[in-house]
């Protein structure tokens, strides 16, 4: 499988150390995207413990995104001259130290405290980790390494997120928080050991981060992602009350709702691969328009649980090719530059996730759970329409480059 994020030509680590290292850098952004969206899963319980709203209770999952776009431009270029090993290191040290916080946490501030601490683990080591795979192993697996890395986003959800849910539901939500914590530690101790000194190079800082923004490629990718992303986590953070409020699906068969979405996700993240290297912005406008019809129907196609089921689904395919075509998108607006790249695409992306979980947070108070999945499949519509007129402006990707 292809990706489009351009490796690093800088090679400071010897090949023969570069697949278990590729993994525990892997296992580190799998550890990362479940804590992330966890709460999704343990929305409810976790409302009901501290007697706030679901809305509320959405700020967990806008609280990380927030914190990580400032962080990814913050941390980067502050760090630009320390060696990334040390940075994954002291990363994955403060997301084990975040999930602790939250498992014990006394009352809700403290889980907004840990989800801050996750915010700036997600900006830093995804800004400095998604571009490292090229370093990692010989020149010829640089691209499968990048695939294998990005795999960690779609089984965050296809086996992260649903197993954190039943050990949430079987024995407590704060336990649900114990499994990433642990994992999270045992990827700090194979970082340590697996991970050879990687030195700066090509670091993004402000001057590069500032010529990019000024891209007509990069302005696009921009407005496609933040459409997209606002249409999704502005559904998906409270798919959990849809489907116990509107299909009725029993607290103890979500799990198995969100475990269907994620394994989709899997197979849209692979089926993306090839599409979004050869052409970034098509790929993207197809993912947006499975979000748009998934999420559009299912307030009126997923009353029943079959009907519910099928919608996720098609949904899960459609986002996990999302940060794919995203990525892909802003590595080709800058490819002399991939650290650039990611930060812009983290930034980006985690500022447009929170925007979106906390705008569906306000409609769900004031609304329903419908009302939310209506507007978040209409703006991913718009996220549609953005890519058609894109096209036609720039002649095509394949005449503009873009």
């Amino acid at each position: 499988m292809r990706t489009a994020t351009p490796p690093a030509t800088g090679r400071t680590a010897p090949p023969s150390s570069g697949w278990p290292a590729v993994l525990a850098v892997t296992t580190g952004i799998f550890a990362i995207v479940t804590t992330e969206i966890l709460p999704i899963g343990l929305l409810t319980p976790i409302g009901a413990d501290f007697t706030v709203s679901d809305g509320t209770a959405g700020l967990m999952m806008a609280m990380p995104g927030y914190v990580a776009a400032a962080a990814a431009p913050t941390v980067t270029v502050a760090t630009a001259g320390v060696d990334r090993r040390r940075m994954l290191c002291a990363f994955m040290f403060l997301l084990a130290s975040a999930n602790a916080i939250a498992a014990a946490a006394p009352a809700y501030w403290a889980v907004l405290l840990s989800r801050v601490l996750v915010g700036i683990v997600i900006g830093g080591f995804w800004s400095i980790g998604a571009g490292l795979a090229g370093r990692l192993v010989p020149a010829r697996s640089a691209r499968r390494a990048t695939a294998v890395v990005f795999s960690a986003v779609p089984l965050g959800s296809v086996v992260g997120v649903p197993l954190g849910t039943l050990i949430g539901d079987l024995g407590g939500w704060r336990a649900g928080f114990l499994m990433p914590g642990v994992l999270s530690a045992g990827v700090l101790v194979a970082l340590v050991l697996l991970l050879p000194p990687l030195p700066a190079e090509r670091a993004a800082r402000l001057g590069v981060l500032r010529g990019m923004l000024r891209g007509t490629g990069t302005r696009s990718a921009l407005l496609l992602t933040f459409l997209v992303v606002l249409a999704h986590f502005g559904a998906y953070t409270y798919v959990a009350p849809f489907l116990e409020g509107v299909t009725e699906v029993p607290a103890a068969r979500i799990t198995l709702f969100l475990l269907a979405y994620g394994a989709a996700g899997v197979a849209g993240t692979f089926l993306a691969g090839t599409a979004a290297a050869r052409r970034p912005r098509a790929a993207f406008g197809a993912a947006g328009a499975l979000i748009s019809v998934a999420v559009l129907a299912l307030p009126f196609l997923g009353r029943a649980e079959p009907g519910a089921l099928g919608l996720l689904v098609v949904w899960g395919i459609g986002y996990g090719a999302v940060p794919v075509c995203s990525q892909a998108c802003f590595a080709r607006s800058a490819p002399e530059s991939p650290e650039a790249a990611s930060v812009l695409f983290t930034a980006s992306f985690q500022a447009t996730l929170s925007s979106g979980a906390l705008i569906g947070g306000v409609v769900l108070d004031h609304t329903s759970a419908r009302t939310v999945m209506l507007l978040g499949g209409a703006t991913a519509a718009a996220m549609v329409a953005a890519t058609a007129l894109l096209g036609r402006v720039t002649g095509g990707e394949r005449r503009s480059g873009e």
